[in-house]
């Protein structure tokens, strides 16, 4: 007999493509610019970031992409990632709602980011790459990449915001136990590093800070390629395979989802669980579901940020992008979600968003962790901070369903546990965990400096 409230594949059925969207929007996304000329770029300008199999990926429109086999046999660790029904949270909230979730804190790191990170790693050791540089939020990426570069022979460095460094310390300890080095960021070991603590001693740091310094030490060394975790188009590429599976997984329960839920920061976990559905739809093959895309009000850059070419790093080394952004110097407020704190939203998203096709709401972190410890209390999982907000928009939606007395099916993705953040469920159980507010002023200006480019 079937279990009505689990789901799992065989390994058979692990996805052995990824899905581009690219295939199947109606219109495609503004191209990214050369940061000195403004003129379109070419492979050979992301040559020095990048390997030239990722470099394809990125500019590619062909629907599927095969994943190689190498990299299936690592995944086979831990996919495919199971689904649930979360029957006890929908009691809790006495809703005629149906709520799936999709989980991948079951990898190696805890969390979602190791789906890209593998085939980075494993697409730089076969062009001959030793070392590997990065940033990361809270530290799902740098641990993920950490992972990922230990398995294939990379050198991984990894530049942390400084304020997450501090407030997960755990983390650091997992990418070296990886055999990365891990970095607070900003740091003195870059120019654009120095150059921020010169200006600000005590900077608690941003993730565009970090990329910079990031992208600085891939640009400067030639055997260093920088890898990403999120925001570009073929890091949502790859976790597209959380959809698929979700979709054979959501026939398997007999279902299929009315609402689609994840939590955006840069942009890749909501991908990976939307993009696939959302895929359907454009091809006809389903009806109208709604996508919706939940960010920290703190950082707003969907609900707040404007639809425009700017920088993805501070120091304006990266290619710039068409995307909903804060302002390439807006530094959010130090709240715990640090895979959030992110001042754009992935290009592709973004475009996406444009043409309304997903919608975006925006809560601060004390409702998010209401959420996360009711949902820890009926299923079970204690989420990372950043899915607590995935969780707060399946609430609210699970809620909505309860007034209107429509028993819809939702499902969100939890992109991962909070094992290894436990700080900031004590600091919201001792009343420490303050909702923290932008500062208007400061992103008024940082708009303001948005860079100037011909339509």
């Amino acid at each position: 007999m079937p279990d009505r409230n689990r789901y799992f594949l065989e390994e058979a059925q692990m996805p052995g493509k990824w899905y581009n969207i690219a295939a199947d929007l109606p219109t495609p996304q503004a191209p990214p610019l050369h940061p000195a000329t403004g003129q379109p770029i070419g492979p050979d300008d992301l040559a020095p970031l990048f390997p030239q199999a990722i470099i394809a990926q990125e500019v590619s429109t062909e629907r599927w992409i095969d994943i190689p086999e190498p990299v299936q046999e690592v995944f086979k660790l831990w996919r495919p990632s199971p689904l649930y029904r979360a029957r006890r949270l929908e009691k809790a909230l006495d809703t005629p709602a149906k709520i799936y979730f999709k989980y991948e804190g079951v990898s190696p790191a805890g969390s979602h980011k190791p789906n890209s990170a593998i085939p980075q790693a494993w697409y730089n050791a076969q062009e001959g790459v030793k070392k590997l540089a990065t940033e990361t939020g809270a530290g799902q990426w740098g641990s993920s990449l950490a992972f990922a570069g230990g398995l294939f022979g990379l050198d991984v460095t990894v530049y942390q915001v400084r304020v997450s460094y501090d407030q997960k310390p755990y983390r650091r300890a997992m990418m070296e136990t990886w055999g990365a080095r891990c970095i607070p960021s900003p740091s003195p070991t870059t120019d654009a590093g120095r150059a921020i603590l010169a200006a600000h001693p005590d900077h608690m740091g941003s993730l565009g800070i970090a990329i910079s310094e990031a992208v600085e030490v891939a640009a400067k060394n030639p055997d260093t390629k920088y890898a990403l975790g999120s925001v570009l188009n073929h890091v949502l590429l790859h976790q597209t395979i959380v959809g698929q599976e979700a979709i054979l997984q959501m026939e398997m329960a007999g279902d299929d989802p009315d609402v689609i839920i994840g939590c955006t920061g840069g942009g890749s976990n909501f991908a990976g669980i939307a993009f696939p559905f959302l895929g359907q739809q454009l091809r006809g093959e389903h009806n109208k579901r709604r996508f919706v895309a939940v960010e920290p009000a703190a950082c707003p850059s969907l609900t707040r940020g404007k639809f425009a070419y700017d920088f993805g790093d501070t120091s304006h080394l990266t290619p710039m992008v068409k995307m909903h952004t804060l302002g390439s110097t807006f530094t959010p407020p130090g709240f715990h979600a640090g895979g959030l704190r992110y001042h754009g939203m992935a290009p592709m998203l973004s475009h996406i968003a444009n043409l309304g096709l997903i919608e975006a709401q925006a809560y601060h972190q004390g409702p998010c962790f209401e959420a996360g410890v009711l949902f820890a209390r009926t299923e079970g999982i204690v989420p990372a901070p950043e899915a607590t907000h995935a969780i707060k928009g399946v609430v609210e939606e699970a809620l909505r369903c309860k007034r209107e007395g429509r028993a819809e099916t939702l499902l969100f993705c939890l992109s991962g546990h909070g094992h290894l953040d436990m700080a900031a469920y004590q600091a919201y159980f001792d009343g420490k965990l303050v909702d923290q507010d932008y500062d208007e002023k400061e992103l008024a200006m940082a708009l303001s400096m948005l860079p100037q480019v011909a339509s």
